[in-house]
């Protein structure tokens, strides 16, 4: 699969998430989404900085990049935040509504600026090759279970690109 195209393709998957989050009417519930909207960031972060971000960061994609792993810090940061709290407490709704809000932006930006210049600097052979080993990276975060439970060592710093 393409990179972009994968990106993509979680970035839905989160989208979705936030929507089932938005509906669920439990803090059980809620808890359970929130999970897995922590471990869909958890992976699609990973995935991004340690082999996205560093293969297109050229003088072009650099400034949009160092953003990027901000916002990541940022999000990385929320979610430590999230999975200390009950679900049921009073804030845990609108912080994960701000989490949201952070995602969409980053998503935003991504889609609207990163990715187009990648597509133009590189071919797509080079995007499907990145995109296979992408998919390895994911494959294996996943089989070792709750990736979220990584992120709360992450939020000192943010990741080099």
């Amino acid at each position: 699969m393409n990179a972009i195209e994968m990106l993509k393709n979680q970035h839905r998957e989160v989208e979705e998430l936030f929507e089932q989050f938005e509906d669920a009417e439990s803090p059980e519930a809620r808890r359970d989404i929130f999970n897995e909207i922590a471990d869909a960031l958890a992976v699609h972060a990973t995935i991004e900085e340690k082999h996205f971000y560093p293969t297109v960061k050229q003088a072009q994609t650099e400034a949009i990049l160092v953003e990027s792993v901000e916002e990541h810090l940022e999000m990385k940061r929320a979610i430590a935040d999230l999975l200390e709290m009950d679900a049921a407490d009073d804030d845990f709704g609108p912080q994960v509504k701000d989490l949201k809000d952070s995602v969409e932006n980053h998503v935003a930006e991504e889609e609207g600026e990163l990715f187009p210049t990648v597509e133009r600097l590189f071919d797509a052979i080079s995007l499907e090759r990145l995109g296979a080993v992408m998919e390895d990276l994911q494959g294996q975060l996943l089989r070792s279970g709750n990736p979220r439970y990584g992120i709360p060592a992450e939020t000192d710093a943010a990741a080099p690109i």
